[in-house]
């Protein structure tokens, strides 16, 4: 039996409030092949999705590559990888007709329409597909070996998992032309300059970084939470008016809410906030 693509364990939150809270931890397992993703590894990704979306008790996702496999005798170690791309073998002979129905329907869309708060915690090659996956999530915490880029212009392709859009929403129309149409690789001090990422920690602190982040993540209101989301999110489509009154309603709606009196209750009293998520 093939061993899964993806690798997925619910963590529990320290201090959770309401109670049960989890961060949802989600392992590309294809060390073999860099962690590329292929058609099975969309599949359990929007089937992630899918789960943790219905499921109240998780409260952040976090995604991150296997580690490299131990080499066999007298072979060179292969790098870590977070994902480095698409798994090319999938491309050979296909056309437009073959790949639309995978690409209108895909994991990087998947993750980016989550309601809750995602983390990338990228080790390594987060290349093509790779790098586009940690642009769909809100937040990207990378080891000081790591390498991002859009390398598909060297197989006469573009960045097809929303690239262009991502990377020019976050850094500017310059520098996206320059990583797309150069095709060539971003070092992680490149990256956190540029502001593809949030901050590059040493390869050894890596997971305890993330993970401390995502555990302060999960402590807050979960409604809240995802209320915040939706109102930075809006910022990316609206225009800045009309992104400041969405803003408002959000802010003003939160004043019927359980968790707002909670929350102001424990300020005043120098207590810790019990949210209830509603």
């Amino acid at each position: 039996m093939a061993e899964r693509a993806l690798l997925f364990e619910d963590v529990a939150v320290v201090g959770s409030s309401a109670e049960g809270g989890a961060i949802s931890v989600w392992t590309l397992n294809r060390p073999d092949k860099l962690n590329a993703l292929n058609t099975q590894s969309h599949q359990d990704i929007k089937e992630q999705c899918a789960r943790v979306e219905s499921d109240d008790n998780v409260r952040c996702i976090v995604i991150r590559g296997s580690p490299p496999l131990e080499p066999e005798e007298g072979k060179r170690p292969k790098p870590p990888a977070f994902a480095a791309g698409a798994d090319i073998s999938e491309f050979a002979g296909k056309d437009s007709d073959d790949v639309r129905p995978f690409f209108d329907d895909n994991a990087w869309e998947a993750v980016w329409n989550l309601s809750k708060p995602t983390i990338a915690m990228v080790d390594g090659f987060a290349l093509g597909g790779g790098t586009e996956l940690a642009l769909s999530c809100d937040i990207r915490i990378a080891s000081d070996r790591s390498t991002c880029g859009q390398p598909e212009i060297n197989l006469g392709l573009i960045p097809g998992g929303g690239g262009t859009q991502r990377l020019c929403r976050l850094i500017g129309y310059g520098r996206t032309m320059e990583i797309v149409l150069s095709g060539g690789m971003v070092s992680a001090e490149e990256a956190l300059q540029m502001g593809i990422v949030n901050k590059i920690v040493p390869a050894q602190e890596l997971e305890a970084i993330t993970m401390g982040l995502a555990q302060e993540i999960s402590r807050k209101s979960p409604f809240t939470t995802k209320a915040a989301k939706r109102a930075v999110r809006a910022a990316l489509d609206l225009p800045f008016s009309e992104g400041v009154l969405m803003e408002r309603s959000e802010f003003v709606a939160l004043f019927d809410t359980e968790d707002k009196e909670i929350g102001v209750t424990a300020f005043l009293s120098r207590s810790d906030a019990e949210w209830v998520g509603r």
